[in-house]
């Protein structure tokens, strides 16, 4: 009866989500695609268990044959028994097979990874606004291989206890202990030995006066690659096979590096010891040391929060914002950086403290762009929602992002001319090593219109 009554759903399921264009819910596809091949499996088990039952009973009962029956394939019985068997069998290996099949599909599908634990909401939330959100989870933090997918199984499976029994951990942690190495994951897709030259950045800033005008900043990329038999760029030096570059972190979040090691030009390897971070010989001992490879700057690639100043500055760059509101950087941050404890409360006391704000020091504004405050107060909002969370401790800053050096050390963990050789040498400091400055907080940099951006 399980058996027979599982199969039937899971067929009229199969035949249904193959018409359908949406994917599975989460939640649903946990009852359908796990719980109810598990019944399947257990009516199968219980049908030897069962006939071991009966035997027994049987022999106790003293009405047992003596011998076991004859099976002749002549007899019309022993073929019809032998036919159902045979036609069973293949129907519930196909079932299984199926079965099996479909339940991996959804367990490495962005829907379950994101929405079936509400404890990935952040990085969830981040995921879909990132370039990555097209990319499986699995392509990333899994990759390849049977080795990796039982590991990830186990891993997901360790979660899901302490899931259930409510110590899991808030904010989840970041870096990952133990991902896999990016040149099995992130070099798929992306070849780190390929030469790529310069890449033009362009940052715009709004100031938080009555008139919050645009200030640019442009620089020029040296990502650099290889070039000929040499490297060059940032790519170049730090992603060199020949040359690699490894570090010591006495921090959870890989911030605090006191020791880097590279090997020179001549093959030696070098130490460069950060002379401001003081550190004993056994925190060193037990700090991680890892090989630089993508991920140690591009820490963030698919799930990346931002701070409130670049966010809102996004919005006004894009018109979502109206920079014509007074004001509007200043007391939009004070909104955003207001603790708030929890998100419904957030929303509902940003919108309302802007219109105050407006309402109360602006009224002619707001009685005439009342519209323009109101699109703010919302975008606001949306800002908030996409980066604060706070039932998960996540707040601005809490996963910072090692992709440049403005808003947290990022580049400067390492570059600081703190970090000395023996004889003195340090690692350099100076804005010409990665990027050329083109423009710097300028009103309208001509280089923009000159390459066609503006």
């Amino acid at each position: 009866m399980l058996t027979t009554s599982a199969a039937i759903t899971l067929i009229g399921f199969w035949l249904r989500e193959s018409v359908r264009e949406t994917p599975t819910n989460p939640y649903a596809g946990l009852i359908l695609l796990f719980a109810l091949p598990a019944v399947f499996v257990l009516g199968l088990l219980m049908m030897p268990i069962g006939a071991w039952w009966r035997r027994r009973q049987l022999r106790r009962d003293g009405a047992l044959p003596p011998k076991w029956p004859r099976v002749d394939l002549a007899s019309p019985l022993v073929r019809n028994a032998v036919v159902l068997v045979a036609v069973a069998t293949v129907l519930n290996v196909a079932i299984m097979g199926t079965a099996s099949y479909r339940g991996i599909e959804h367990m490495e599908s962005k829907s379950f990874c994101g929405t079936s634990c509400h404890v990935m909401e952040p990085e969830w939330t981040a995921f879909q606004a990132s370039p990555h959100a097209g990319v499986a989870c699995v392509h990333c933090h899994v990759g390849e291989g049977a080795t990796w997918f039982v590991k990830s199984k186990i891993s997901g499976t360790r979660q899901l206890y302490r899931l259930a029994r409510g110590n899991y951990s808030r904010p989840v942690p970041a870096p990952v202990a133990h991902m896999r190495e990016a040149s099995a994951t992130c070099a798929q897709c992306h070849w780190a030995q390929k030469l790529l030259g310069d890449k033009v950045v362009v940052r715009t800033t709004y100031g938080d006066e009555a008139v919050t005008a645009p200030t640019t900043t442009v620089l020029a990329m040296k990502i650099g690659g290889p070039v000929g038999g040499t490297r060059t760029g940032i790519h170049g030096v730090h992603l060199d096979p020949a040359r690699p570059i490894t570090f010591v972190a006495t921090d959870a979040k890989r911030q605090v590096i006191p020791v880097v090691e590279a090997v020179d030009a001549a093959g030696k390897k070098v130490s460069y010891v950060s002379t401001e971070i003081k550190t004993t010989p056994d925190e060193l001992a037990r700090g991680e040391r890892r090989t630089m490879d993508c991920t140690d700057c591009h820490n963030r690639p698919a799930h990346t929060f931002e701070l409130p100043e670049r966010a809102l500055d996004r919005a006004l760059e894009q018109g979502r914002i109206s920079a014509e509101l007074p004001f509007i950087k200043k007391e939009g941050i004070a909104l955003l950086r207001t603790e708030y404890p929890d998100r419904e409360t957030a929303g509902r006391q940003i919108a309302a403290g802007l219109a105050t704000f407006y309402e109360r020091e602006h009224p002619e504004t707001y009685r005439a762009s009342r519209p323009k405050v109101d699109a703010a107060a919302e975008q606001l909002k949306a800002i908030y929602l996409a980066n604060v969370f706070p039932a998960m401790k996540v707040g601005w800053g809490t996963y910072p992002n090692n992709l440049g050096h403005t808003d947290t050390p990022g580049c400067f963990r390492c570059h600081d001319d703190n970090h000395k050789r023996a004889d003195g040498i340090a690692i350099t400091q100076d804005c010409s090593t990665c990027h050329a400055i083109v423009a710097q907080d300028e009103t309208n940099p001509k280089i923009l219109t000159d390459l066609g951006l503006r």
